[in-house]
């Protein structure tokens, strides 16, 4: 295993001043092309070059670019799809385009090496998503001949476990900063299904825990917030999406400083801007009405000071997984222990994310101690990992019916801010979680039409474009608004709920 101290700094470090500069002459169009280029020579002679000939007549940085970094090639380019096709078997032609093999290690690069071949999202990307990828993996499992992909993916994030104590949201020097959604209990569970594998990686399961809970047994009254970790009233700790840096996005600058400034002229230093921003990044659900305090202006966004209910529900799942994990083991004491862990949690979450005006599941906000004005498919989670009411999943399930179902499935949130996590969009991840939910306490009528709306709009979709798309609009056929990438080659996550849901359809089943 490579050491952490191996890998290189983030490229807004590495290359300091020099990366200002070529961002802020936009000498490629999207932020993310150079912050994932590679020197032709070590960084250090890169900066040293540039802080001698930049001073020169005539210098041009975008020649000076050009000549001295390289952009890694996208493998795979010159696939066509084929839209005459069942979608089934283009996803099935895809896996081999969207596969990329172990990494090497290279100086410079921001890319985190991994030991194993994995699935990115699109033909765009080069590097493993986090929680993208445990909605990839559910179309690999129904896949002949693919749980070994599987096998590696969950390797990868084993590794990156063991050697960051974390898993951040891709293997890139940038993301150091930030996780995405735990998912990571729920991969192995998936693969846990195929064979008693589950022991290999409880240290693995245990550490990322631990990231998520760092400082809880630091918390006081005084002091009721650190990192992820958040002491509300009777002593009862959740969990917060938290970034600590305090500087700009190295993959989006300088996409946020006009952004930066307006929220300024509303009283937010520069610096609770970029932490919200990361912070938000972080919950996966970059940017949505969930975090802001004003859904009409975009630069209120306090993502820090919300408790998401989807974050401490997937904890919850992973604290009940390692309570009975322990109890396989014969450690009753650490299965005792984590079992009232999962307990305490699922009873606050009860408390805090139930809203009775709104009689739906919210986020809650620890500063202002009320929940947020934001109704989002967030509020499916409890009911996707069993922890609602009969009561509460009855009223979460007419919500779902009368507001949230539209032509094409699940709309994200009733709110149209023009940010992608929002109305009118729809995403595979919350289908697939929105399905389970409903069928989790008997609502399969429901369920079936989701599924039904959501696969006819993907092979809709398909038909018109040859593509599996990255989100939808699920409310009419005009084009998503938000985010950051053009129609590609893809999408890992739409792929594998698609192919799940059409293979669990077909045997009368969801799980």
């Amino acid at each position: 295993m490579m050491s952490k101290k191996n890998i290189s700094p983030s490229p807004d470090i590495l290359y300091g001043q020099l990366y200002f500069d070529i961002q802020l002459a936009h000498v490629y169009s999207e932020g993310e092309t150079f912050t994932d280029s590679v020197p032709d020579v070590s960084p250090s002679e890169v900066v040293a070059l540039y802080e001698h000939e930049k001073h020169l007549p005539n210098f041009d940085l975008t020649k000076f670019v050009k000549e001295h970094f390289h952009l890694q090639a996208f493998p795979n380019l010159t696939y066509t799809s084929d839209p005459t096709i069942a979608p089934k078997d283009h996803i099935n032609r895809l896996w081999n385009i969207l596969c990329r093999p172990a990494d090497t290690s290279v100086d410079g690069s921001s890319t985190i090496p991994l030991p194993f071949p994995y699935i990115v999202p699109s033909g765009r990307h080069r590097e493993m998503f986090y929680w993208d990828s445990y909605f990839t993996m559910l179309g690999l499992m129904v896949v002949p001949d693919r749980i070994d992909m599987i096998k590696s993916m969950i390797d990868n994030f084993a590794y990156m476990i063991d050697l960051l104590g974390f898993i951040p949201s891709a293997n890139r020097t940038y993301f150091l900063s930030r996780s995405q959604p735990p998912f990571f209990a729920q991969m192995v569970q998936l693969l846990a299904n195929t064979e008693n594998v589950k022991q290999r990686y409880l240290p693995q399961l245990r550490k990322e825990y631990e990231w998520w809970m760092t400082d809880s047994d630091k918390l006081t009254d005084e002091q009721p917030v650190k990192r992820h970790v958040v002491r509300l009233p009777g002593g009862i700790i959740l969990n917060r999406y938290w970034d600590p840096s305090t500087t700009p996005r190295p993959e989006s600058y300088p996409k946020e400083e006009d952004q930066r400034r307006k929220a300024l002229q509303h009283g937010i230093s520069a610096e609770e801007f970029y932490q919200h921003n990361r912070t938000a990044c972080e919950s996966g659900w970059d940017f949505s009405s969930r975090w802001l305090l004003d859904s009409k202006c975009a630069e209120t966004n306090h993502a820090a000071d919300i408790i998401p209910v989807d974050l401490n529900c997937l904890l919850y799942s992973l604290e009940n997984l390692l309570a009975k994990m322990y109890n396989e083991q014969g450690d009753v004491e650490s299965s005792k222990k984590f079992k009232l862990f999962a307990q305490n949690r699922r009873n606050a979450i009860r408390k805090f994310h139930w809203n009775d005006a709104n009689q739906f599941f919210m986020d809650y906000d620890w500063k202002r101690n009320r929940s947020t004005s934001a109704i989002t498919l967030a509020g499916v989670y409890p009911l996707y990992f069993k922890l609602a009411t009969p009561e509460q999943a009855a009223h979460v399930h007419e919500h779902l019916g009368k507001s949230f179902l539209r032509t094409g499935g699940l709309v994200t949130s009733l709110e149209a801010t023009g940010e992608q996590w929002d109305w009118p969009n729809g995403w595979a991840p919350l289908q697939w979680v929105g399905c389970q939910a409903l069928k989790n306490y008997g609502f399969n009528k429901l369920a079936a039409e989701v599924k039904q709306r959501w696969l006819a709009l993907n092979d809709r979709v398909f038909k018109a474009t040859g593509k599996m798309t990255e989100k939808y609009n699920v409310v009419d056929n005009v084009q998503c608004g938000g985010g950051d990438y053009p129609l590609q080659d893809g999408f890992g996550w739409t792929n594998g709920v698609y192919l799940r849901l059409l293979h669990d359809g077909s045997n009368g089943q969801f799980h």
